[in-house]
């Protein structure tokens, strides 16, 4: 009797463990690097496939990439069992860089979604915002999570690397907009922001009380690299020099962090390094 009670309660105890990795999502977001020919061997041709299967072993849920121009995303597109949301910054349909959401159709069931500009003057239409070098945006998708019914939001973008009055108000922006689109619903915030986290722009959503930057609130974290590497395999990035994040709403549970920092024949798949969360609906 002995002997049955203690292997009932460990597979009670297994099942439950397993039922909280049920409720897990792998997030990630990702700076994939424009296809540009002039970047020779570290080209999109010459690396896509090794991008694709790093998307493939680390399971991503769901991820924000930026930089990816139409045919990349269409490229992306070729990843079995996921679709994707987002379009063009240049025109709004398929000229210029993208910053799209990608996720897996069979977990997660998309309710909605749009994109704005970061701009003062027009949030809906092609322009550059405050003192930007380049057109921004960020797109948004709203989801349900198949197997819990959890609904939250996600929102990706791409900041100016040269304005920093754009960085600051896109910040502002994005959690205007927030609130107007997405209420009180749980956050996920991804992208390049172009900015470590001693800048002002990071601080003004991390001390906003309304998103939290998962590096912080992981249990377990694995980041001894920035995530920007600029293609140079021997030239290692301190971890102060993360200028990809992903923040989360206070619904979240971040269990584990990570800047993924793999390379292929002596080559990495793009100038940034992907970063993945491993997160779930708090108290489950």
């Amino acid at each position: 009797m002995k002997h049955k009670a203690l292997l009932i309660l460990m597979i009670m105890l297994f099942t439950g463990s397993m039922g909280v990795l049920a409720q897990d999502l792998n997030i990630a977001t990702y700076n994939i690097r424009y296809n540009n020919p002039g970047d020779s061997l570290d080209a999109w041709p010459n690396r896509k496939e090794s991008l694709l299967n790093m998307v493939r072993f680390y399971d991503f849920d769901l991820f924000g990439v930026q930089e990816a121009l139409a045919g990349q995303v269409k490229d992306l597109s070729e990843l079995k069992g996921y679709d994707h949301v987002g379009i063009g910054r240049d025109d709004g349909k398929e000229a210029g860089e993208f910053s799209a959401i990608f996720f897996k159709k069979d977990r997660l069931k998309l309710i909605k979604s749009g994109t704005f500009w970061l701009s003062p003057t027009d949030v809906n239409h092609p322009n550059k915002g405050w003192d930007a070098a380049l057109p921004r945006i960020c797109t948004w998708a709203s989801f349900e999570d198949k197997k819990t019914g959890f609904k939250f939001y996600h929102f990706n973008t791409h900041f100016d690397h040269r304005g920093l009055e754009a960085r600051r108000e896109s910040a502002k922006l994005i959690m205007r907009m927030m609130k107007e689109i997405a209420g009180a619903a749980p956050l996920v915030l991804t992208g390049d922001f172009n900015v470590t986290q001693d800048n002002e722009s990071y601080h003004l959503f991390n001390n906003s009380g309304l998103l939290k930057d998962a590096y912080q609130t992981a249990a377990v974290k694995l980041s001894d690299n920035g995530t920007f590497n600029a293609f140079k395999i021997a030239t290692p990035t301190a971890d102060t020099g993360r200028i990809d994040h992903i923040f989360f709403s206070n619904q979240f549970t971040v269990r584990r962090y990570g800047v993924l920092t793999n390379s292929f024949r002596g080559r990495y798949p793009s100038d940034h390094f992907p970063v993945m969360v491993v997160a779930a609906q708090k108290g489950k």
